[in-house]
């Protein structure tokens, strides 16, 4: 039996009020609480509520032969609790069906397990807790951000409990190994590796509403004989993808809801093929051998590298000068300090500094808030500057609350 393990990616950042050099001192709030409220409001309408409806209809309709799982980030649990609710709602629906697995990710979104260890453990428990508290059940399964991963991470993954996790099924990673079988990343000791299908997972959410595709339009039908075209005895199919797919970025008008509701009981009526969770297919499936990671792999651009965040003279810059304040922060002891510098890891403030070419740059154009990757470099450094200011101010207030020592002199040397 193969089964299909369908993973949906839900998040979505803080963006940055406009924020200029004057602006610096003057204790100004540095989220656009107005364009982030209106993003979480018009997704939830277009994309959580309907397709959190279809994906309950479904699991109700096969009893619960249809499977799948969500990693949620905790910038989206947030700004849900915040503004949109009865989303969070409609996810605790499917939470209470018991076939669906919620997984562990970092609370920000952040690119922390690339170089602070201390970081990166925060977000994960901290995240594993609210996930827990949520939808009534810790994580076991975890992916990193945008399925960034190499042996380090896998091993630090590994450390914090975590017994399955996703990786991209990129080409050079696999080097003429298959994606569809269950991997253990070298280095690792019990961790199971789960691999995307870039291409089963990209039909669905980059080419299916591309009218110059020789498959357009894509039907249910054709897309479940492609699943079966994966030879037998293998362990899975992994179809995984941002969930904004559904509603945000296919559009209704596309027919992408009328796939996916057709798509479980096809798949289904296959007798090689059925659904399984991340965590329940790697709980009965042993893997087959150890991965070696020549580099760190992502599902982003068509490098599958860390480019798309870290490409750039700009992204590497921010991205040092943000780490750089970490210990500043945390011994600050400010908790309002701390959420602001949390919520600036977020990886989406470097990508939207990407420059690169072609078709990945539209993706990139696509999600930026901005009007160029310059005007994301100067806007997020200026709030760096606000940021440092700030724990110069916590560190001048020690200085000045501290116990100071007695003026008076010493009888030893009068």
């Amino acid at each position: 039996m193969t089964s299909v393990v369908f993973y949906f990616q839900v998040h979505q950042p803080y963006r940055l009020e406009r924020f200029t050099t004057f602006d610096v001192g003057r204790g100004l709030h540095y989220w656009d609480d107005a364009l982030n409220r209106a993003v979480m409001e018009r997704v939830a309408e277009r994309c959580y509520l309907p397709m959190n409806r279809l994906l309950l209809d479904a699991i109700e309709r096969t009893g619960g032969g249809f499977r799948c799982s969500f990693s949620i980030s905790g910038t989206a649990l947030e700004q849900m609790e915040a503004w949109a609710p009865e989303a969070l709602e409609s996810f605790q629906r499917l939470a209470a069906t018991g076939a669906v697995e919620f997984l562990g990710e970092t609370a920000m979104h952040s690119l922390s397990a690339l170089v602070d260890p201390e970081e990166f453990s925060e977000q994960v428990e901290s995240h594993g807790r609210r996930i827990e508290e949520l939808f009534g059940r810790a994580p076991t399964t975890f992916r990193d951000t945008e399925l960034i991963t190499d042996e380090s991470i896998a091993r630090q993954v590994e450390g914090l409990g975590y017994d399955t996790l996703l990786a991209e099924g990129a080409d050079e990673l696999l080097a003429g190994r298959d994606e569809h079988f269950v991997w253990r990343p070298r280095g690792s000791e019990k961790l199971s590796l789960l691999l995307r299908d870039y291409v089963r997972s990209d039909d669905i959410a980059y080419r299916f509403s591309n009218r110059a595709w020789e498959a357009y339009p894509l039907m249910a039908d054709t897309f479940a004989g492609w699943l079966d075209e994966v030879p037998e005895n293998r362990d899975c199919i992994g179809l995984f993808m941002d969930y904004e797919t559904f509603g945000e970025h296919q559009w209704v008008e596309t027919g992408i809801f009328e796939f996916m509701a057709a798509l479980p009981e096809l798949v289904l009526a296959n007798p090689r093929l059925d659904f399984a969770t991340p965590g329940e297919l790697a709980s009965v499936t042993e893997p087959v051998g150890e991965l070696p990671f020549p580099r760190a792999y992502s599902w982003a651009d068509e490098r599958r590298d860390l480019s798309a965040w870290l490409g750039n003279p700009m992204q590497r810059a921010a991205h040092r000068a943000l780490y750089e304040l970490a210990e500043g922060v945390r011994s600050a002891g400010d908790p309002a300090l701390l959420v602001d510098w949390r919520r600036l890891t977020t990886s989406d403030h470097v990508y939207y500094m990407a420059t690169q070419q072609h078709s990945d740059a539209e993706v990139h154009e696509y999600f930026s808030p901005y009007d160029s990757p310059h005007d994301a470099f100067i806007l997020f450094m200026n709030v760096l500057d606000d940021l440092r200011a700030r724990i110069d101010a916590h560190r001048s207030t020690d200085r000045t609350t501290a116990p100071q020592p007695d003026p008076s002199p010493r009888e030893d040397v009068l």
